[in-house]
Formats: C-alpha cells, structure tokens, sequence
C-alpha cells in the first residue's frame, strides 16, 4: 500500500496551475501590481489518529493579517540560497521547527495575494516533534488540523465581505473555533485538489 508521504509527492508532480485571491474576483485584479517572493511550510505530523497540518494564529499587534490563520511563513530574505530555504527559515523562527528536522516533499503552485505576494507553499513532512517555540512577536498560537479536513473538498465553502468598495469572494475551511480562509484556505484547496483521486 503506498503511504500519504509516498502520494505527495506523486500528487504534487501533476499539473497545476497558480492560484491567487482573484480566483474567486474576476475583474478586481489590479493590472500592475508589483509582486513580493515569500513561502509557507506546510508542514505536516503524524499524531496516533492520523496526519495533521501545522497552524499559526498571528499576533494581534501585526500590520499584515493581525490574528489570522496562516502557515508558517513570510517574505524572501536575500540571504536565502532559494525559496525553500525561506520557508524553512520562517518556521524555524515563528515556531522553532528545525529545518533539520523537515522533509521537503515539494511545493504547490504559487499563490499570488491581494497584499502584493507571490507565495510559494513548501510542502514538508516534520520527522520528530518539536518542543515548540512560538515567535511572541509574531505568533499567538500554534495548533494543528487533521489533515483529512482540509483535503476533503466539500469542507470549503466560498463566502464574501465588503472590502475596499467591492464584495469580494474567499474560500474558507472552518475547523473548530478556527476560521480558515482567505489565502491559507486557497492554498490547501489547490493541495486539496491535487490530492482528489475521485
């Protein structure tokens, strides 16, 4: 029986193509909008009931998403030797998760923002768990998702709010007393979909 660690990176090796915040908002992409490179580890545990993705809550004092749901991440750093190695950096500093101790298994599309990034989602296996050490700075919480959750594609909904003089349209996921949406939740729809065998 091949195991989820194998179908990743089969899966991610399918054509896909890049997601953004106007997937759901044809029409309200600006025409010149200077992109930012960044990445986010998906990082992924395995717990006796199954595989789970790791979560952050961002800290409230953030000019950028304050209090949202997000993977471990952020901009490239020019000290990075490539974007992998931004992504590893970042969780390391938000979560104190060793790079050491991840298996890269790939990355998912880019996902471009309504906030000027150019995401990409680096998809690794945590090895050992972690004590973890979340950034206070940046960081209000780290918790987990089963991972069946997020990859189940009837999960996602689409909802919308007033935003900048237009509706706009988002995926969330809900888990619990976590509301996942916006680009974290596009991001895991486009896993989601690369992983749907139906």
């Amino acid at each position: 029986m091949i195991t989820l660690r194998a179908k990743i990176p089969q899966a991610l090796a399918r054509v896909a193509h890049p997601s953004s915040d106007f997937d759901l908002n044809i029409g309200l992409e600006p025409r010149v909008l200077k992109l930012q490179d960044a990445a986010v580890l998906i990082a992924l545990v395995t717990r006796p009931n199954g595989v789970n993705v790791v979560l952050t809550k961002r800290a409230a004092q953030l000019k950028i998403h304050p209090g949202q749901i997000s993977f471990p991440g952020g901009k490239r750093d020019g000290n990075d030797l490539n974007i992998v190695a931004t992504a590893l950096r970042e969780a390391n500093e938000e979560t104190g998760l060793q790079a050491s101790n991840v298996q890269v298994l790939g990355q998912l599309p880019i996902h471009r923002t309504m906030t000027g990034f150019r995401i990409t989602p680096i998809i690794g296996w945590v090895q050992h768990w972690w004590n973890i050490q979340p950034n206070p700075g940046e960081v209000e919480e780290v918790f987990e998702v089963p991972l069946q959750n997020v990859l189940h594609l009837p999960n996602f909904q689409v909802q919308s709010r007033h935003w900048a003089g237009h509706n706009r349209n988002y995926y969330v996921v809900p888990y619990g007393p976590y509301y996942i949406w916006g680009a974290t939740a596009r991001i895991l729809r486009s896993f989601a979909e690369l992983m749907d065998t139906s």
